[in-house]
């Protein structure tokens, strides 16, 4: 997949495309079908296929103070959109002036005259253009003018109805239910980063741990995790079954985010590589305790759930999986919505 930040000047390979337009955050269930729509026009049209998105998210750009909410950064999301299939991604910049840049402008500008689209695709829900002027309806009457076409798909739901969308995730995640979001999402939620060093507390209580600051994205509910750990060995991932924590650790005085990774039954050097943590389960809410020696057999107690909850689990780390459908823990232990 080729990613182009500017849109002036493509090369002929990435213009005429059908195109699908948003902001993906999450690249949800909705979303992969918005995808495979476009796969299924262009091969009609005879062309290339492509999504259009934005960074930073408009609504980060309008809210600049508002805490991190967004559900992918852009690396995860060119990386699940590319395992779609799509041949290009164009990145606008949102900033005052595309913010500022009327509806048919837009249409104009962007759309017929630097992208040449042979076809959009947006959701029910699409606004764009300055004050939010344009949605789907004035993309259709634009698209006859100017010759193209146009599709714009209602919400789509999934088996007990519940639409398919990124404000859904966010509120599974947030009240600390990472199996419901992942049937929205078609995968389990990840929190990614590089590895820093650490006080190494947790390695003089038999718990050594892989720790990952809180990138610009949602703060997921603060607790314990059963979790599956992505150590980027280059053009693989080697995945590996673990019990994470995520808060500001209380029990030392902790104040900044952090996401502390136990991996089972590893050996070896962590520092300085890339980790992609997927949320598995919700096994408890963050807690304070007397000391590390106090807090240690509940540490024991975790870690033993976790397994269980690994062990019931048909893990599938690739992408997009079509029949996913996350573990449930075991029993009582299940996460409640």
């Amino acid at each position: 997949m080729a990613i182009y930040r500017h849109i002036t000047n493509l090369p002929d390979t990435a213009r005429g495309a059908v195109i699908a337009i948003g902001n993906f955050d999450g690249v949800h269930r909705g979303h992969q079908q918005v995808i495979g729509d476009i796969e299924r026009l262009a091969a009609s049209l005879q062309t290339s296929t492509a999504v259009l998105t934005f960074s930073p998210h408009p609504r980060r750009f309008f809210q600049p103070e508002a805490p991190s909410f967004e559900l992918t950064p852009f690396r995860l999301k060119a990386r699940l959109i590319e395992a779609l299939g799509v041949d290009n991604l164009f990145l606008l910049t949102f900033n005052r002036a595309l913010s500022q840049l009327s509806a048919e402008d837009f249409v104009r500008n962007f759309l017929v005259r630097d992208l040449g689209v042979r076809h959009v695709v947006v959701g029910d829900n699409f606004h764009f253009g300055h004050k939010r002027q344009g949605d789907g309806a004035y993309l259709a009457k634009m698209g006859r003018d100017l010759g193209f076409g146009v599709s714009v798909l209602e919400r789509i739901t999934g088996p007990n109805q519940e639409a398919f969308s990124s404000t859904a995730i966010r509120k599974y995640l947030t009240a600390g239910n990472p199996t419901r979001a992942a049937l929205v999402l078609g995968r389990y939620w990840e929190i990614e980063g590089r590895v820093q060093v650490g006080a190494k507390l947790g390695r003089g209580l038999g718990f050594p741990t892989a720790n990952i600051p809180l990138s610009d994205i949602l703060e997921p509910a603060r607790g314990v995790y059963a979790v599956r750990a992505g150590i980027d060995r280059g053009e693989d991932i080697q995945w590996e079954a673990g019990v994470a924590s995520l808060g500001v650790r209380p029990t030392v005085g902790g104040t900044d985010v952090l996401l502390e990774v136990h991996l089972f039954d590893f050996d070896g050097d962590l520092y300085g590589q890339h980790m992609r943590v997927a949320l598995v389960d919700y096994l408890r809410p963050e807690w304070h305790f007397e000391s590390l020696e106090a807090m240690q057999p509940q540490m024991l107690e975790d870690a033993r759930r976790a397994r269980v909850i690994l062990a019931g689990e048909r893990w599938e780390a690739s992408w997009p999986a079509s029949s996913f459908q996350p573990a449930p823990a075991d029993g009582q232990e299940e996460s409640e919505e």
